[in-house]
């Protein structure tokens, strides 16, 4: 099958388009954003270049900062626009099937007009906060009920989603509910895990944007005080100045770091006990999934009912319920580093129930499952 992956360059979709490496498809990536071309991506057909229409080598930074009103009339005037240069390569491709368009107002929205004109059959991967987060915005719900009905299969990283799909207009083929970078791999994982007994760390996802609520955890553990003091809080991926300038007393052990690598971060959760995400629009987050593969004891936000697809209050992690409530939070915290009983049954749980289903070739064959049932 030719395949043409719609998709901005993000480590979720290289890890998702992955997948079908040697999987007997002629791969075609058409880069919606033309962030240029993607080494570790050589083994597919990569469309990049489209964009510029001036000062193509060098340049644009410097007039974008000095002169932005010009460069923004030359962007105007010059640059291809996105749908004549989508039409083109879906024209010279002739695909069997356009694939992987995520997220919906990155990667649908702008080549609708041109899908509206062909019948090819067109997969969207709903990603995050694509649906439940932007169908309250007037101009997004706008965007997606026009995007749906046009879509004939979708990919899901959580029930949650597939369900308000259906309410907003898809009515094509659910694919399956998979994680959003594909399956984890749990060989990697298994060289950075120390026993369970051995580790004191709540790992913070430091988030804290639009959607990320990591002061509200923090201020939680603030609350806290003395009774973390035996335990190492360690923030990362922190961007935003109201985290990586937060300062207490109270938090006796408590380091803040900023962006991590993929090998950074899987050191830091097989050192952890505790994993807190906390968000106001998540679907199922990949950086709760790979804790969990970690064995860590994942504490996370449950908008609209996500989380809960995987985690039971109480039995094998812990809800928070409403991502603002800090003193909700803090009850939340004291009830795990009160409770090794549910930490040690928790992970032990995950490990045997959880991350067999989350390992990267188990999740592929169930993928490319999926791809052989698509009627092209």
């Amino acid at each position: 099958m030719k395949i043409l992956l719609v998709s901005m360059n993000s480590i979720h979709f290289r890890r998702w388009s992955d997948q079908l490496r040697d999987a007997g498809h002629e791969v075609f990536w058409f880069d919606i954003l033309d962030q240029g071309y993607a080494p570790s991506m050589s083994w597919m057909t990569q469309i990049t270049g489209w964009k510029k229409g001036f000062l193509r080598k060098r340049g644009r930074s410097f007039l974008k900062n000095k002169l932005p009103k010009l460069y923004n009339a030359l962007v105007h005037k010059y640059d291809n626009l996105v749908e004549d240069a989508f039409a083109k390569a879906l024209q010279e491709i002739q695909p069997d099937l356009v694939a992987h368009s995520f997220a919906l107002y990155v990667s649908c929205t702008p080549i609708l007009s041109v899908m509206n004109k062909n019948d090819v059959p067109w997969i969207y991967s709903s990603w995050g906060s694509d649906l439940f987060y932007y169908k309250n915005d007037p101009k997004f719900l706008k965007d997606i009920k026009a995007v749906l009905p046009r879509v004939n299969y979708m990919f899901v990283d959580c029930k949650r989603d597939h369900h308000i799909a259906n309410k907003l207009g898809f009515n094509g083929s659910h694919l399956g509910v998979f994680p959003g970078g594909g399956g984890f791999d749990l060989e990697l994982i298994e060289n950075y895990k120390i026993p369970f007994e051995n580790r004191n760390i709540i790992a913070v996802k430091g988030n804290h944007n639009r959607s990320g609520r990591a002061l509200q955890v923090l201020k939680a553990l603030e609350q806290l005080g003395e009774h973390i003091d035996h335990l190492e809080v360690i923030v990362f991926g922190a961007t935003n100045s109201l985290i990586l300038d937060f300062e207490t007393d109270q938090i006796k052990n408590l380091t803040i770091k900023g962006l991590l690598n993929h090998d950074q971060i899987l050191e830091l959760f097989g050192e952890s006990l505790i994993y807190i995400g906390n968000s106001n629009s998540d679907g199922m987050p990949n950086t709760l999934l790979e804790a969990i593969c970690a064995r860590v004891f994942p504490i996370q936000s449950n908008p609209g009912g996500a989380t809960a697809e995987i985690i039971e209050h109480g039995k094998n992690g812990l809800l928070i319920e409403d991502c603002e409530d800090v003193l909700q939070i803090k009850e939340i915290i004291a009830k795990a580093i009160n409770n090794t009983e549910l930490l040690q049954q928790a992970v032990d749980f995950n490990a045997e129930q959880l991350v067999p289903h989350l390992e990267r070739a188990f999740i592929k064959s169930n993928v490319l499952e999926a791809y052989s049932k698509i009627k092209c």
